[in-house]
């Protein structure tokens, strides 16, 4: 996928949590309220239940035309025929994930500049970087602020989102920041309304970026 059209699909990025919301139901509402790509997260399930979700998951993004990604796990992702695949520091290295799937959109999770460096040069797509501000979802994060994140955004190629605490009220100043993208966790699934948590994002992005750019 060429390097403009993975922004625009990267530009809502929805995360599943299943301990806030179901992940079909969820994943339904945040498309129809405007999300442009989804990743399935689910910490300690079986494979074969992701596997079940994630080809549900399939279909439901496909109607939409939005992206469908897999946190951790390239072999579910290849299994449900997803976009991409997105990996943290402690998952498969990317250059074997591109080795092993390289039509596969692969994602880096970084939080500082070295490690950004390091997984465009092994050929990530692009990066999700954060926590920009304190998360409740994952309270070990480390907060790296905006201007870590600037500088990060400044230094590599490929599209950067950025993640971690975004709601309604702050994401302006990531978007300033010069984030391609937003990565939403508990803004959405904890909402709730998921489709109109999304909208209002969504309604953010449109009015930012211009209507016309997805």
């Amino acid at each position: 996928m060429k390097k403009k059209l993975l922004m625009k699909k990267l530009r809502l990025y929805v995360i599943t949590d299943r301990t806030l919301k179901p992940e079909i139901e969820s994943v339904k509402a945040a498309l129809e309220g405007g999300a442009t790509a989804i990743q399935l997260r689910i910490k300690n399930a079986s494979t074969k239940e992701m596997f079940e979700i994630g080809k549900k998951i399939r279909e439901l993004t496909e109607e939409c035309n939005a992206l469908y990604v897999v946190n951790d796990r390239l072999d579910v992702a290849l299994a449900t025929e997803a976009d991409g695949v997105h990996l943290g520091s402690n998952d498969l290295p990317v250059s074997v994930a591109k080795r092993i799937a390289p039509d596969l959109i692969v994602g880096a999770s970084t939080n500082n500049l070295e490690a950004a460096l390091k997984a465009e040069a092994d050929g990530a797509d692009y990066l999700g970087v954060g926590s920009v501000f304190p998360t409740s979802t994952k309270r070990d994060a480390k907060v790296i602020g905006l201007e870590n994140f600037k500088n990060i955004k400044r230094s590599v190629r490929i599209p950067v989102i950025a993640i971690g605490g975004i709601d309604h009220g702050n994401v302006l100043e990531v978007l300033k920041a010069g984030a391609d993208g937003i990565a939403v966790i508990s803004a959405v699934m904890a909402a709730e309304d998921v489709r109109d948590a999304t909208a209002k994002f969504r309604k953010i992005l449109d009015s930012f970026f211009g209507n016309n750019s997805y």
